[in-house]
């Protein structure tokens, strides 16, 4: 059985949750914005060195970016879903 003194505890500890939910989900979108400047700024260092290979280069940095894009998004919205449910 739960009692009163854990309800009460887990109501106080509540908007510690909401206050990491918002750190995290700005520290996701940072992370993001990082990977994939890094993954942009590679790309154009390895197309500098092979000119010839542009288009696989670009296919890897577009395959890469969009699921560091989605890892991104998924944080963000487990995180929006701690916020507001």
């Amino acid at each position: 059985m739960i009692t009163l003194a854990v309800i009460l505890q887990v109501a106080a500890n509540m908007a510690i949750a909401k206050m990491g939910a918002g750190i995290g989900a700005g520290l996701a979108a940072i992370g993001a914005g990082i990977g994939i400047g890094r993954i942009g700024g590679s790309a154009v260092e390895a197309i500098a060195r092979q000119p010839e290979a542009v288009g696989d280069i670009r296919t890897n940095m577009i395959v890469a970016a969009a699921l560091i894009e989605g890892v991104a998004f998924f944080a963000i919205v487990i995180c929006f879903l701690i916020i507001f449910v």
